[in-house]
């Protein structure tokens, strides 16, 4: 028995011995351990598959940042609506994060844990980091926000007010667009990793741009049919004395928001009405017998030319067109070839046009007496009719006669106006085809039969 308790102590003391000797053999070689990588990255650490150990950690940042020098010159195109928007790796600071990388491999077995620390020195498993690739969030938000500004456009919902047999109130629905940002932003990241990987110095990238329908469509917002513009007419009276430019505002005005019927011909005299000082209208200069007079409703025309555009521009058939008598400047603004007017004199001349589609037509009117210019715009349903103007011609051309005079007791003594310019003579036509695929809808020639026209000026007699 004794004996038994002899060799127990004798173990316990050889093991007692055994262990301290391995404790302190594990200490003087983590002592040393230590001391050969003090300030270094120990053994097995790599970063992005480069061995970086033994390394200090501004050996590795030093590395990293000369792996950023080419991203410096890097530039990425973004292209949209024609234009294009250009950042360089410079301004979005692109690259990897250099320190990041060489503290997180420094502190590698360095956790502060005293296992975790011996469990890493001992069995020293390797571990390779990945570097972090970055760029700055704030450039890429403050381009795409730019772009955003320039590209977006809100889309315009439908409204369609009806009362007493007219449209008082009209606006058609219009499709916005905007620059999908999310989707912008996975484009650039994903360029950016490219040139990471390829080392790609100038990169394009599309901006998706995608349509923004209205909550309102025009098709929903009206009962007659009406879907989309057909057709534009346009003119502009720039030299026009007040009382034209109130005239033409006036006549403009009695047209906007009719409404006509499929099978309909419109009427320009019976739309307008009786066209005199009790309804309205100033006086303007006007031709009547051969002379430039102030006569009621000067500047009518005007409108009356506007809308023969429009119906020619929608493919209406024109069944009653007359030209003036004279060559008129305000006709042939903007490089408008004579021959594109159309007078009426009620009940004499009119201006008819029949709607020969199958749903309902608005006429919609736009005078600005700041620029002076008139626009009408017809709006339908577009049943694929395509106008055609084509073959303008002028000959026999005559020139003006000499200047005339006139007193006007309504101006100062000494003061002289010119209310008429010189307009040479000619014939003009043009012909109006209109086809929808293979069907001839309209196929008709216009003529115009103007005389020469004076200068004419008015003398102040008063």
């Amino acid at each position: 028995m004794q004996k038994v308790k002899h060799n127990t102590k004798r173990w316990i003391h050889a093991g007692f011995w055994t262990g301290m000797i391995l404790i302190i053999s594990m200490l003087i070689t983590g002592m040393l351990f230590e001391k050969t990588y003090q300030g270094r990255i120990y053994p097995h650490v790599s970063v992005g598959n480069v061995d970086v150990s033994g390394k200090t950690p501004k050996e590795i940042e030093t590395y990293w940042l000369e792996k950023n020098a080419p991203f410096a010159t890097t530039e990425f195109e973004l292209q949209y609506d024609g234009n294009i928007a250009t950042i360089s790796g410079t301004d979005l600071n692109l690259g990897y994060d250099a320190t990041l990388s060489a503290t997180q491999a420094y502190l590698i077995g360095r956790s502060g844990e005293f296992f975790t620390t011996i469990y890493f020195k001992l069995f020293r498993n390797p571990v390779n980091l990945t570097p972090y690739f970055r760029w700055n969030n704030s450039v890429v938000q403050d381009t795409l926000d730019t772009i955003a500004s320039q590209v977006d456009i809100p889309a315009t919902d439908a409204l369609f007010q009806f009362q007493n047999g007219r449209v008082s109130n009209f606006r058609p629905s219009t499709t916005g667009r905007r620059l999908n940002s999310d989707d912008a932003k996975i484009r650039l990241t994903r360029a950016f990793y490219i040139a990471e990987e390829s080392g790609r110095q100038r990169m394009t990238i599309l901006m998706p741009i995608e349509p923004v329908k209205p909550a309102v469509a025009t098709t929903q917002a009206n009962i007659f049919g009406i879907k989309e513009l057909i057709g534009t007419g346009y003119s502009e009276f720039s030299g026009s004395i007040p009382g034209r430019i109130h005239n033409v505002a006036l006549a403009a005005a009695r047209i906007n928001g009719i409404l006509i019927k499929p099978g309909e011909t419109f009427s320009f005299n019976d739309a307008v009405g009786d066209i005199s000082a009790a309804t309205g209208y100033q006086s303007a200069y006007i031709i009547k017998e051969g002379r430039t007079v102030l006569g009621d409703g000067g500047g009518v025309c005007q409108v009356s030319t506007t809308l023969f555009r429009a119906a020619l521009a929608a493919g209406l058939p024109i069944v009653e067109r007359h030209a003036h008598a004279y060559r008129v400047h305000y006709y042939e603004e903007e490089g408008v070839k004579p021959g594109m007017d159309a007078t009426v004199y009620g009940p004499t001349y009119d201006l008819k046009f029949k709607n020969d589609t199958s749903t309902f037509i608005l006429i919609q009117t736009k005078t600005d007496v700041t620029n002076l210019s008139l626009t009408f715009e017809l709006y339908g349903a577009n049943d694929g009719r395509i106008s055609h103007i084509t073959g303008q011609k002028l000959w026999d051309v005559t020139p003006p006669p000499p200047d005339l005079y006139q007193d006007d007791p309504t101006l100062p003594r000494g003061v002289v106006k010119q209310v008429d310019f010189a307009a040479w003579g000619a014939k003009a036509s043009f012909d109006y085809l209109v086809t929808r695929g293979a069907e001839v809808l309209q196929n008709t020639t216009f003529f115009s039969n103007f005389r020469p026209w004076q200068a004419v000026y008015l003398k102040g007699t008063l």
